[in-house]
């Protein structure tokens, strides 16, 4: 199966060939190349999905960042999610399903710090996925916290990471006459071993 993959699918581990395929994008996408859509479920079982932005492909795990208390972060609360990266530009797409675990230590310290000051400030001030009367009480809002937090606020207590360990990710790229290559890997759970397989398209 490694022979036949060859090319752009080379190599074992999923990981890698995925930060390949991104670094790729990051050289070809006209905007946000680390762009997911991701999706959820909520209590009753409706899916959700939505843009976030992916910020770092682990050895064992795809990260990004949100407000704790948003919608998103009440349904990632069932320990499971999903998303596809799609790139226009190269023709190709990454699909993840896995289990969810919060990133709240320094790695999220780190990543909040490395972040624009009002960026910073905007994590604090929104109440995220709640009603907002107007934009003009969201400035305001941000100009309050500005003068309470001065210019290096801390981590928001309610904002940090998260992170899918795949049990199974899927590789697509377009082929001629629609004859698209998909390679799926799956594994029983996260630090198991991976299983190829190659998918009609």
């Amino acid at each position: 199966m490694a022979s036949e993959r060859g090319g752009i699918f080379a190599g074992e581990d999923p990981f890698v060939l995925a930060r390949a395929w991104l670094a790729a994008a990051e050289t070809a996408e006209p905007n946000d190349p680390n762009a997911v859509a991701l999706a959820t479920v909520d209590a009753d079982g409706l899916p959700n999905v939505r843009m976030v932005l992916l910020k770092e492909i682990e050895d064992d795990g795809f990260v990004f960042y949100t407000n704790y208390e948003s919608r998103k972060a009440e349904e990632l609360a069932s320990g499971k999610a999903a998303f596809v990266m799609h790139w226009k530009s190269l023709r190709r797409q990454i699909r993840v399903r896995g289990t969810v675990t919060r990133e709240e230590g320094p790695k999220a310290d780190a990543y909040y710090r490395s972040r624009g000051l009002q960026s910073r400030l905007g994590a604090w001030a929104s109440r995220q996925s709640r009603p907002l009367s107007s934009r003009a009480a969201l400035v305001a809002e941000v100009a309050r916290i500005a003068a309470l937090k001065g210019i290096d606020p801390a981590r928001p207590p309610f904002w940090g990471g998260y992170r899918i360990a795949p049990v199974e990710i899927e590789f697509w790229a377009d082929g001629a006459h629609r004859l698209h290559d998909r390679f799926r890997w799956t594994r029983p759970g996260p630090g198991g071993s991976w299983t190829v397989t190659r998918l009609n398209p």
